[in-house]
C-alpha cells in the first residue's frame, strides 16, 4: 500500500491587511499519497497559489497542520523549513526560475550543492537527469541559449535532483507554446508512471486528463475532490 507523502489538516491561511482580514484558505483538509498525480484547479482568487505556498513549505498556515512524510512542518522555523524544502520537495515554476549565469548542468547541481552532495556525484546525477529529459546535448548551455520548453525541462531535472518526496509545479506549461507544452505533459506522465508523486496547480484544463486526483478549489475551500484513478491502476 502506498504511504501518505503530504497531509493537510484543517489548514487556514488568514492575511492581516490592517482593518481587513483576508481568509485565503478556510479549513482545507486532504492527503497526497505516494505515486499520486494531483491536479489542483480553480478560478483566480480561489486560493491555489496560497495552497501551493503551504504545500511547498514556502509559507506557514495561520492554523492547522501540514505533515510531510510523518513530519509536522507547520510550526517549523526558517532554517528547518529550508532543509525540508531542499530534501523533500522539488519545484517547477511557470517562469522556470533558472539562474542565468549558470549552465543547465550547474542549475541542476544547485539543490545537491545545498544538500552537501560531493561534486563528482552531483555532476554525474545532474548529467543523468538532463539526459533523461532529452537535454544530454545541452549540458553546457545557459538559459538564454535554450528555448522555453528546454528551460522547463532543465527545471524539471533540477526539481528531481535530491529525489524529493513530491514534485510541485505551478502552471508548468503556462509560458510555453502548444508543442513545448505537450513535451512537458509527456515528461510528467512518464515521471508518474515511474512512481514520482506529483502536484500541479493550474488553470490549464488539459491537465485534468493527466491526473489521478483532481482537487477543485473555490473561495479558499475545497469544492470537490475527484479520484480519477487509484494509485497503481491505469
Amino acid at each position: 500500500m502506498p504511504g501518505t507523502v503530504l497531509e493537510l489538516r484543517e489548514v487556514w491561511k488568514i492575511y492581516d491587511m490592517g482593518e481587513v482580514k483576508v481568509e485565503a484558505l478556510k479549513g482545507v483538509t486532504f492527503n497526497i499519497e505516494e505515486g499520486e498525480f494531483i491536479i489542483i484547479i480553480g478560478p483566480s482568487g480561489s486560493g491555489k497559489s496560497t495552497l501551493l505556498q503551504i504545500l511547498g513549505c514556502l509559507d506557514l498556515p495561520t492554523k492547522g497542520e501540514v505533515i510531510i512524510e510523518g513530519i509536522e512542518v507547520s510550526k517549523m522555523k526558517g532554517p528547518q523549513l529550508a532543509k525540508i524544502r531542499n530534501q523533500k520537495i522539488g519545484f517547477v515554476f511557470q517562469g522556470f526560475n533558472l539562474l542565468p549565469k549558470y549552465t543547465a548542468l550547474e542549475n541542476v547541481e544547485l539543490p545537491m550543492l545545498y544538500a552537501g552532495v560531493p561534486a563528482k556525484k552531483r555532476r554525474e546525477r545532474a548529467k543523468e537527469l538532463l539526459e533523461m529529459v532529452g537535454l544530454g546535448d545541452r549540458l553546457n548551455h545557459k538559459p538564454t541559449q535554450l528555448s522555453g520548453g528546454q528551460q522547463q525541462r532543465v527545471a524539471i531535472a533540477r526539481a528531481l535532483a535530491n529525489d524529493p518526496a513530491i514534485i510541485l509545479a505551478d502552471e508548468p506549461t503556462g509560458n510555453l507554446d502548444t508543442k513545448s507544452g505537450e513535451e512537458i505533459f509527456r515528461i510528467f506522465e512518464e515521471l508518474n508512471e515511474n512512481g514520482v508523486t506529483l502536484g500541479v496547480v493550474t488553470h490549464d484544463l488539459r491537465w485534468l486528463e493527466k491526473g489521478s486526483k483532481i482537487i477543485k478549489l473555490l473561495d479558499g475551500r475545497i469544492e470537490d475532490i475527484e479520484v480519477v484513478r487509484h494509485v497503481g491502476n491505469t
